[in-house]
């Protein structure tokens, strides 16, 4: 290749990089935000226009014993267009590699709630770290590998005060490393407060 075909390689390159950082959602964007700061509804504003979505959602799903949670997920179910399929699962790492069309993964926190349990965390069961050291490199590898247009939403935590109980700074201190690990490999990041999205350089 002549110096004129690197320079030019180069220069496409570049342009690419910066039409998925700056474009509405094309590439891997990392949408966070607190507790009711909107990030959701602008996850879902930045897809709103593809034909075809797969909704993925980690958390609990929705029980009589927890009406509060179930209005909750019940919100999120009705504003989701008729045209998207949601997928309700913690196997990120497999939907990531399967994926062929756009993905919205809403949220990593409840998420990382739910591999905390099953991996035995909470109970303190023996192996639990390496196990979910295990989950989240799976995890990341595929967020890594992935080629389709990816918007994840997670919490954004550490700005408050510090969790009384040890589950609360354990939940805290992992999610603040995978949140930085995710961005990190990410083509945007937004952070959204009150409702404002700040675009992070």
């Amino acid at each position: 290749m002549t110096k004129l075909t690197h320079r030019l390689a180069g220069s496409l390159e570049t342009l690419a990089r910066a039409l998925r950082r700056y474009g509405r959602d094309d590439g891997k964007v990392l949408v966070l935000g607190g507790v009711r700061s909107g990030k959701s509804r602008h996850a879902e504003r930045l897809v709103a226009h593809h034909p075809h979505l797969v909704y993925v959602a980690p958390g609990l799903p929705p029980s009589a014993e927890d009406p509060e949670w179930a209005a909750r997920v019940e919100a999120h179910r009705a504003r989701r267009p008729r045209h998207w399929t949601t997928v309700e699962t913690t196997d990120l790492a497999t939907v990531l590699r399967n994926a062929t069309s756009p993905l919205l993964i809403d949220c990593l926190g409840t998420w990382l709630s739910r591999v905390l349990d099953e991996v035995g965390a909470w109970s303190g069961k023996s192996g639990w770290e390496r196990r979910l050291d295990d989950r989240l490199e799976d995890f990341l590898a595929a967020w890594s590998q992935a080629r389709v247009p990816i918007v994840a939403v997670s919490n954004e935590v550490g700005s408050g005060v510090v969790p009384a109980t040890v589950s609360g700074r354990l939940f805290r201190d992992v999610l603040g490393a995978l949140n930085n690990r995710v961005s990190a490999d990410s083509d945007r990041v937004s952070l959204i407060v009150a409702g404002r999205a700040l675009d992070l350089p």
